[in-house]
């Protein structure tokens, strides 16, 4: 094992994971370099400013369970840049509005009771005559929550997140983003309170408050890289890695794209949070084909924002609202300054986030800005959240491989990567693309927090993130337990293909 005077670290990624990985090899005394093909950090974390009008990407609350990103959101940004904010969102649906968590008698009005009764029926069926081998998305909401209740609050919204039906979407998915939760628990939420009691353990389903920076979530990932250039660590903007030279199964160094020239950047150690389909194919010696083929196979689900500056002080209360709606394209709509109030730099105006799924290349994707800006204000005006002429200006934003697919095919393709990559034990992969993973911005975090300690000589086993955790928006009392380890150097669980 080499000592810490002799690494350097060369990290892909100035998105929440490779700056999280930067920031803790700061503190241990380790150089690292961050390389970023982008002209600004925080990758899907963002914030993006335009004409002084700040908008998240997505919309990020700061919620964990895991103390140790806990910890480190409050050392860079301190309690004064965090602001309480009170939870409001809702689904939109068959042209009225639904409370999410849903709230009984609100739901009861909206859906009749005629409705509620068939859904509750529905539920008794799926309990009776369950689905036995669950494969898809769609097996697996319709045994939790039954099948009526998953046709009107589950279809449609999947089907426009990610391109498909909900029958070639991996149940994985389900499992790893709402596992927790079913009908009967929502119900108790609904009739009681936000906090139900199962099996003797407190559970606070869909959290009715959070966290959020005063100027959104680029805020903190700015401090971050700003605080790695201060202690004498690398972050090369702009700098797109070309091949990833390796020998005697190991990476040797990255060539990267700085100021318009290639440079060779060596390394004892890497860190790779771009997309795993990259990655496999810029490395040198060419891998096999049968990780080539895998790595082929991997999906991914784009995006982009429609920001919109809307001429009125007040529209609507909530943070954001889901549109379950086919007459429409827009997925869900952010209203960023009930997020923060520091976002909208006007008080007399408002800006809102209309969130667009599609995949780089189709017709959502190429269409022109000034077209996507009238498509959204159309679509403001077709769900009267706005009067048409009240809008002023707008942007838009583009982020390709937003979200990776998975598909009937991903896991088998990401375990043939897995079982290759063993052979490099000083290539380390972090965050929600490096490991085709749907992790949140803490998993994320999590991640690059094991990758260090790996690197300075425990044996944790990052891929157990988030696979066996319940759902994040669930905190249970038992929190102090979960991966309490993060305050230790003993292995968490032996490295292992799963």
């Amino acid at each position: 094992m080499q000592e810490k005077s002799q690494k350097k670290v060369v990290i892909i990624g100035a998105g929440p994971a490779g700056l999280t990985a930067a920031y803790e090899l700061c503190k241990e005394g380790v150089p690292s370099v961050v390389l970023e093909k982008d002209n600004v950090v925080g990758g899907i974390s963002r914030t993006v400013n335009y004409k002084g009008y700040l908008f998240d990407i997505g919309g990020h609350r700061f919620f964990t369970k895991v103390k140790a990103v806990e910890d480190m959101w409050r050392e860079v940004l301190g309690e004064k840049r965090f602001l309480r904010r009170s939870r409001l969102s809702r689904i939109y649906y068959n042209k009225k509005f639904f409370y999410y968590p849903l709230k009984a008698t609100n739901a009861l009005l909206g859906l009749g009771l005629w409705n509620c009764v068939m859904m509750v029926g529905s539920y008794a069926r799926a309990q009776i005559f369950p689905i036995k081998v669950e494969r898809s998305f769609e097996d697996w909401i319709s045994n939790r929550f039954g099948r009526r209740l998953y046709n009107t609050f589950f279809k449609t919204y999947t089907e426009k997140v990610w391109g498909m039906p909900c029958s070639e979407i991996s149940a994985d998915w389900a499992a790893q983003r709402i596992k927790g939760l079913s009908l009967v628990a929502t119900i108790r939420s609904a009739l009681l309170a936000s906090q139900v009691k199962q099996k003797g353990e407190i559970i606070k389903t869909l959290i009715d408050a959070f966290d959020y920076p005063e100027k959104g979530p680029g805020m903190m990932w700015e401090m971050v890289a700003d605080d790695h250039q201060k202690r004498g660590s690398e972050l090369k903007m702009e700098s797109g890695v070309g091949k990833i030279h390796g020998t005697k199964g190991r990476v040797t160094a990255m060539e990267a794209g700085v100021n318009g020239t290639q440079e060779l950047v060596e390394g004892t150690d890497f860190i790779s949070s771009m997309p795993i389909q990259e990655l496999v194919r810029k490395m040198e010696p060419t891998l096999p084909e049968d990780v080539l083929q895998a790595a082929d196979k991997l999906g991914y689900r784009d995006f982009l924002t429609v920001s919109l500056i809307i001429d009125k002080p007040n529209l609507f209360q909530d943070n954001w609202i889901y549109i379950h709606d086919s007459e429409v394209k827009v997925g869900r709509i952010q209203n960023f300054k009930n997020w923060s109030p520091s976002m909208v730099p006007d008080p007399n105006k408002t800006c809102l986030g209309l969130e667009y799924f599609c995949f780089e290349g189709d017709g959502l994707w190429t269409m022109k800005d000034e077209e996507l800006i009238a498509l959204g204000v159309k679509e403001l005006g077709i769900l009267g959240l706005i009067d048409e002429k009240d809008f002023e200006d707008g942007a838009v934003v583009r982020m390709p491989k937003a979200y990776p697919v998975y598909d009937s095919v991903y896991g088998e393709a990401v375990n043939t990567i897995r079982e290759f990559l063993v052979e490099m034990p000083n290539l380390y992969l972090v965050g929600r693309n490096g490991m085709h993973k749907y992790n949140n911005q803490d998993h994320s975090m999590l991640t690059a927090m094991l990758s260090v300690k790996n690197i300075l000589g425990a044996n944790y086993d990052v891929w157990g993130v988030n696979v066996d955790n319940e759902y994040h928006e669930e905190i249970k009392d038992q929190e102090k337990e979960d991966l309490a380890v993060l305050s230790s150097t003993q292995p968490l669980v032996p490295k292992r293909i799963s």
